[in-house]
């Protein structure tokens, strides 16, 4: 078809029109930062160029901790949910969990379980464009009975969280902020425990704000940075970013591991959904359940409540507990499998290697230990080498009333037996053993009346669930805290986490009678160091920094600190120097927690 010249005319006009009709527009699109600021700062000071600038507040889970205390009363407390929910102000605009609208009805929806993981609530704030910090508090809220006959109730303020959000950076401060003691989005209060995260919107979506990509990190804020990783050192930009690292300086993240857990940076970042943090213990354990043998066996399964115990017991220590037992959208073959019943497993059959290799994922060894809840014995055996990552706790009638006559079978001392002979099983894959103190797994006590007041003479005031004389105490589930005496040791300072993947200090062939001292043959291998002085000067210069903090508080540690030599050998960052923690507990090795380097006046500076 031809156009004719008029045609041909009005559509260059048209263009020319539509060109400058979009030209005089980008400045309300994307405002220019004035000359004055540019010249003053050197940076783009713009907050919100690229979007419609907002604030959201995730609630990802939050904890009760009531349950332990009820569990270790007598009566029925512990069968009584809790009721609480949470409220939200963010800049003066308030929310309320518990309050539910809908096309004009309305209702009130209340947390009511110990745990309400999965059960992930935001809230969406809009923020004046270019403000620069918001305020944001979160208000845990438990609703108890009151009146008669607890027919009343009363809402009652438990926690109250507050933070301050800045746009810029990405970062919050106040009752929580980066590399405090229980975690980044992670606050421990004296009723509840809460997950949580607070970010901006972002037109490429990698959380990273628009200031920090352009100013900070250099990178493009129009692209997603969780998928890019310039360092080529296995973790993408945004993960580094959210946790203190530059993401253009490789990272030994393969051996990093800044808070002891045996769980390396590698590991956390791929577990960063089921909220690890690389700045805080974590302790990972999937769970599977037997199938019951008949219509009298007592389901293998672990208890709910049971698991809050245990969580609970170590939350009070700094470290955290976190037991999959079914997650949705879990790994293939994860958490919360039936398993065939068999009426006994002993670790001297190895029959839990057929669980370990067909119900415990490849990819999960190293960073999970694996459970399970089954009928017969109860231990802590390696599946493969000789690595304490696989627990069987058995949990029928036959055998608990043969070798532990304390136990009783009402609903509530059941859960507490459970998650007492959980976390003795635990405590083996933390390093707590028979060669290690040997008031641990100790039976003499029952031979003779004489051998049982030598025993208790020796062992008695070692007060930990890791003493069969006191596993099933109904007032303990407990490691011991070392205050009760001759022969008591503090199991919370001896523990070392990355226990369950590095290769026992002794092997428990079939014939193995504890406490098997004899058998100690420590043969850790050291961490290579090519290339690498260790230099006593920056040691004593870390340790005056530090001023003595650990870690993983409060255990203490052996520090080192070793120096690149020259150029020699390949080594894909500048970063000149590595600091290595050794707790001071039986048969640790030492440990990669941090790298930096030493500037041009010998200053040691630790990244």
């Amino acid at each position: 078809m031809a156009f004719s010249s008029k045609t041909k005319k009005m559509a260059i006009f048209s263009v020319l029109v539509v060109a400058i009709i979009i030209i005089s527009a980008l400045p309300f699109i994307f405002p220019p930062q004035t000359a004055e600021a540019k010249k003053e700062t050197g940076i783009d000071d713009r907050i919100s160029p690229l979007e419609n600038q907002g604030l959201i507040l995730e609630v990802k889970r939050i904890r009760d901790r009531g349950l332990l205390d009820r569990l270790m009363e007598y009566g029925n407390a512990w069968k009584y949910q809790p009721q609480f929910y949470f409220i939200a102000d963010m800049d003066n605009l308030e929310y309320v969990s518990k309050n539910i609208s809908a096309l004009g009805l309305s209702t009130e929806i209340l947390f009511t379980d110990w745990d309400t993981m999965f059960q992930e609530n935001k809230v969406v704030k809009d923020v004046e464009e270019e403000k620069e910090k918001s305020k944001v508090t979160l208000t845990i809220v438990e609703r108890v009975p009151k009146g008669l006959l607890g027919r009343g109730f009363e809402d009652i303020e438990r926690e109250k969280i507050h933070l301050t959000y800045d746009y810029r950076t990405g970062r919050w401060t106040g009752d929580d902020y980066l590399k405090d003691k229980d975690g980044y989005g992670h606050y421990v209060g004296e009723y509840f425990e809460v997950w949580f995260d607070l970010y901006q919107t972002d037109y490429d979506e990698d959380g990273i704000p628009y200031w920090t990509e352009v100013n900070a990190l250099h990178t493009d804020p129009m692209v997603d940075d969780s998928k890019l990783d310039p360092d080529n050192d296995g973790i993408p930009t945004a993960w580094e970013w959210k946790w203190g690292y530059d993401p253009h300086v490789w990272d030994d993240h393969a051996n990093l591991d800044p808070d002891v857990d045996g769980i390396e940076n590698i590991e956390e970042y791929k577990m960063a959904k089921w909220f690890a943090d690389p700045f805080s213990p974590d302790i990972y354990i999937e769970a599977d359940g037997m199938e019951r043998g008949g219509i009298f066996d007592p389901p293998h399964v672990f208890y709910k409540e049971s698991q809050q115990a245990l969580i609970e017991r170590f939350c009070q220590h700094g470290i955290n507990v976190y037991i999959d037992d079914g997650w949705p959208g879990d790994a293939t073959n994860g958490g919360g499998e039936s398993l065939p019943h068999y009426d006994i497993i002993s670790q001297d059959s190895g029959m839990i290697l057929q669980f370990y290799n067909n119900h415990f994922p490849d990819e999960r060894k190293g960073i999970f230990r694996y459970l399970v809840i089954g009928h017969g014995g109860s231990f802590t055996h390696p599946a493969k080498f000789d690595r304490y990552d696989a627990i069987h706790v058995g949990t029928g009638f036959d055998f608990t009333i043969k070798f532990f006559v304390k136990k009783d079978f009402t609903p509530r001392t059941q859960r507490l037996t459970l998650a007492a002979a959980v976390m003795h099983e635990l405590g083996h894959s933390l390093g707590i053993t028979p060669w290690t103190i040997q008031g641990c797994d100790n039976i003499s006590y029952g031979d003779s009346l004489a051998a049982r007041q030598k025993y208790l003479e020796k062992w008695g005031n070692y007060y930990s669930v890791m003493n069969y004389f006191y596993i099933y105490d109904k007032k303990l589930l407990d490691y011991s805290d070392g205050s009760h005496g001759e022969g008591d040791q503090n199991d919370w300072e001896k523990i070392y986490l990355p226990t369950f993947e590095i290769e026992a200090s002794v092997i428990e062939d079939p014939n193995f009678s504890p406490p098997g001292v004899d058998k100690i043959v420590d043969e850790h291998v050291a961490v290579k160091k090519e290339g690498w002085n260790y230099s006593e000067d920056l040691t004593n210069k870390y340790v005056m920094n530090i001023s003595g903090w650990s870690p993983v508080a409060p255990i203490p540690c052996n520090w080192s600190v070793y120096e690149r030599v020259g150029g020699d050998g390949y080594y894909p960052s500048d970063r000149n120097v590595r600091i290595y923690a050794q707790p001071v507990v039986p048969h640790a090795g030492w440990v990669l927690i941090a790298e930096g380097y030493v500037d041009s006046k010998g200053n040691l500076k630790v990244l």
